[in-house]
């Protein structure tokens, strides 16, 4: 299912990628849309409980987009360098030394309200 789910995820950021090339859309609206078809829409208050703590699992908003990084290597009971899951890391992951390219190896769970 993981699989399933990742091939997706990348298909997802692909399209967007080919989307914001021929027409100019921001990221942020794309990625959007595809994760509200994806998975469930989550308000902050909801997300904060998939905090990777207490055997939940760890979601992180970037964009308007949750992912799963639960599994995600670098992440260990929510925790990740100086960030934590259950919160929107749009602006850690603009100041991240990774940049955004993280992102196509997650699981895509829903989007942010």
């Amino acid at each position: 299912m993981k699989k399933i789910i990742c091939v997706v995820s990348c298909f997802i950021l692909f399209s967007a990628s080919i989307l914001l090339v021929s027409c100019g859309t921001s990221s942020t609206s794309t990625g959007t849309n595809a994760a509200a078809a994806t998975g469930k829409t989550f308000t902050l208050d909801e997300l904060k409980t998939y905090n990777g703590q207490n055997g939940n699992p760890a979601y992180v908003a970037i964009s308007g987009v949750v992912y799963d990084v639960t599994n995600a290597n670098q992440w260990s009971n929510g925790k990740h360098q100086t960030v934590t899951a259950g919160t929107d890391l749009t602006s850690a992951l603009a100041s991240s030394p990774h940049g955004s390219k993280v992102l196509a190896n997650l699981p895509v769970v829903g989007s942010l309200q």
